[in-house]
């Protein structure tokens, strides 16, 4: 077999082939041509692992450069300067790295984001530190807030006159790995069942929360809790979480220990420079070895106070509600020692943050707000990034109950915005006097309808060589739209990718199906449904709406669709080879001739190539054996016989015959 022909099948380079085989003992020689068939059937079975060693050492060969290089960078100090927030994009090219390196050394660390999702400073100076960079800006906010708004807060708190200054209820944020108990948690210290009405038990929002603490002395205290979702799609949404806290806790179940989400959580605490007690959850199961969590966790740099670190930890149960109130005994004390923090001037125009956004089918836009400063009231304006959204028609607590008023470190539902604000805008009430008037028909085109993905000039050339599945995804609330089209944007599997065409929020109009069918778009909801006039037009257009409560299986559903679109890959298999001893019967689509089999064992229904002189002069198949004067189902090696071979076939004494196989293969998504 030529060596050409064999990297063919192989899809190799026939110079790397005979660079690399050597290495695999087949020494094949560096200037060879042919190789024999019985050689080239062992490298074609063994080409899979060569493949596999072949990408490990590539793989230990750029860890190894990388790290040296990033020992070069310390060496030489390198210096990077990073603003208070960035897109992926511009971090890489402030470090002078590609792309894929910093979006991958960021998902080493948790960290899931695009290329053009902004991370804060404090995320970029751990990676930056991870990879021998030192950051010369310093990272300081006495109270951590949200992505990228630290400096607008700051501007609007500048100046607050300290006497003004009054403690507030401490804002806790319950962090933690999917399904470790961090909404059993919140069930218990509230008394309610929230986990029971988030799809599979699974939390999928942020929720905010606030409760009452009694103390045995009877003094009563309230705290402010918010719940983060542990998936690993809701990255920025747990990031937010923490941006907006006093405390977090840690919750860390016994029976699972330091997960990936631990970790990342970990990290997200680190940055924000929030102090923070661990839960050892799950205390309750007979197999619970405390010693062996506070191993893992202080391996990650969180030292146990009873080993002589500075993080309390508490062993609870929150299903059976073991210990919950020294845990809260503990948050409240960890409060108290950062009091100086944990204050804010009631009296002036309420400032804070929207930590949930949504369009809600009979109460129209509404968002969930923490107050961090100041009070709202009934009837302020809504104000966000200098535009008025509205005014506050009617506030409810977490209970559902209405309230006139919200002081600092109260979350409330906001009925009132014409239209949804985005998650992590900042509402500032003082600015009502010089905010403009919101252009209500562009923005709920862009929130309430489904916005069009605009597809760059550098992802069309890409199309040219990648098969893509459209997606058109429609979302309950804006983190979860946020956190599934993060999660598909990173569905990229080489021949095959995932585009998302559109989204937006609240259910599927008439309008989004007739996008979804020209895009030739899979419609996909999360947690909402289609109007009566949009499944009218998706009856007439047969067009089919996918509907999902966990993002597990829509994310799931999404990639075997995708996997659909993979082209079947060919397989051909050497079986055996002959050469042509005479010509029995030549006819117009077909020869009888008589052969001598070399090697393997020939079977009818076998095809065949005809070489003279190492050229290909016919191909055909295999129709009938015979030994002798009697048909045969197999002829071995070494025998001569008679065989029938139907096609393009004009063989000659002396010619080269070939068998093989060919099937089709369905691949599947690595």
């Amino acid at each position: 077999m030529n060596v050409s022909e064999l990297a063919r099948r192989l899809r190799a380079n026939p110079r790397e082939l005979r660079q690399v085989l050597p290495e695999f003992g087949f020494d094949i020689g560096l200037k060879a041509v042919k190789v024999d068939t019985r050689v080239a059937e062992q490298i074609t079975r063994q080409w899979p692992a060569i493949q596999r060693e072949l990408r490990r050492r590539a793989a230990a060969e750029a860890e190894a450069r990388r790290a040296e290089e990033k020992s070069v960078r310390r060496e030489q100090g390198a210096a990077v300067l990073l603003p208070p927030v960035l897109t992926v994009r511009e971090f890489a090219d402030k470090l002078q790295l590609p792309v894929t390196h910093v979006i991958t050394e960021l998902m080493k660390n948790g960290v899931l984001a695009a290329q053009n999702e902004r991370i804060d400073r404090d995320t970029a100076t751990i990676i930056a530190g991870e990879l021998g960079f030192t950051v010369e800006a310093e990272v300081a906010t006495e109270t951590p807030l949200f992505d990228g708004e630290t400096t607008e807060l700051e501007r609007a708190l500048q100046g607050e006159d300290a006497e003004k200054l009054t403690p507030r209820p401490p804002v806790v944020v319950v962090m933690g790995h999917v399904d470790h108990g961090k909404t059993r948690l919140l069930d218990a210290i509230r008394h309610t069942n929230v986990m029971e009405g988030e799809s599979g038990g699974i939390t999928q929002h942020i929720g905010a929360y606030q409760t009452i603490w009694r103390s045995p002395d009877g003094s009563s205290r309230a705290l402010t809790f918010i719940d983060t979702p542990g998936h690993e799609a809701f990255t920025v949404m747990r990031s937010r979480g923490a941006k907006v806290a006093d405390i977090a806790i840690l919750v860390v179940a016994v029976d699972d220990g330091v997960q990936p989400q631990t970790i990342e959580a970990i990290k997200i605490i680190g940055a924000a420079k929030l102090p923070f007690v661990v839960a050892i959850n799950k205390i309750d199961k007979e197999d619970a070895n405390l010693d062996k969590v506070k191993t893992a966790l202080a391996a990650h740099g969180v030292q146990p106070e009873d080993w002589g670190g500075t993080v309390p930890v508490v062993p609870i149960s929150a299903r059976e509600k073991l210990n919950i109130d020294t845990l809260l005994d503990v948050v409240l004390l960890v409060a108290d020692v950062n009091a100086s923090a944990i204050r804010a001037n009631a009296e002036r125009p309420a400032i804070g943050t929207i930590i949930e956004s949504h369009v809600d089918k009979g109460e129209g836009p509404v968002a969930t707000l923490l107050v961090q400063a100041g009070t709202l009231r009934a009837g302020d304006p809504l104000v966000l990034q200098g535009e008025r959204y509205g005014k506050v028609r009617a506030m409810k607590d977490y209970l559902g109950h209405e309230v006139m008023e919200a002081p600092p470190s109260m979350p409330v539902k906001i009925l009132g915005f014409k239209v949804a604000p985005g998650v992590g805008d900042i509402l500032d009430v003082a600015q009502a006097a010089t905010a403009t008037l919101i252009d209500v028909k562009q923005k709920r085109l862009a929130q309430k309808g489904a916005e069009r993905v605009v597809v760059s000039a550098s992802q069309e050339q890409t199309d040219e060589a990648r098969k893509y599945l459209s997606v058109f995804v429609k979302a309950d609330v804006l983190g979860s739209l946020e956190a599934i089209i993060g999660e598909l944007e990173k569905m990229q599997y080489g021949e095959v990718g995932v585009r998302v065409t559109g989204k937006g929020l609240g259910n599927i109009t008439d309008d989004d199906v007739h996008r979804a069918a020209s895009a030739g778009a899979l419609l996909l909801g999360f947690k909402v449904r289609a109007t009566p006039i949009a499944e009218d037009v998706m009856r007439e257009q047969s067009v089919t709406l996918h509907t999902f409560d966990i993002i597990y299986d829509l994310l799931r559903m999404v990639r075997d669709e995708a996997e659909k679109l993979l082209e079947k890959e060919t397989v051909v298999t050497e079986v055996a080879r002959g050469n042509v001893l005479q010509i029995f019967r030549t006819e117009k689509k077909s020869q009888t001739l008589g052969i001598r089999v070399e090697d393997g064992t020939i079977v009818a229904g076998l095809r065949v190539r005809v070489k003279r002189k190492g050229e290909l002069v016919g191909e055909g198949k295999l129709v009938s054996l015979q030994m002798g004067r009697t048909a045969a189902k197999q002829i071995p090696s070494g025998s001569e016989c008679g065989v029938g071979i139907e096609g393009r076939v004009e063989a000659a004494e002396g010619d080269a015959l070939e068998f093989y196989t060919v099937t089709e293969r369905t691949k599947t998504l690595s």
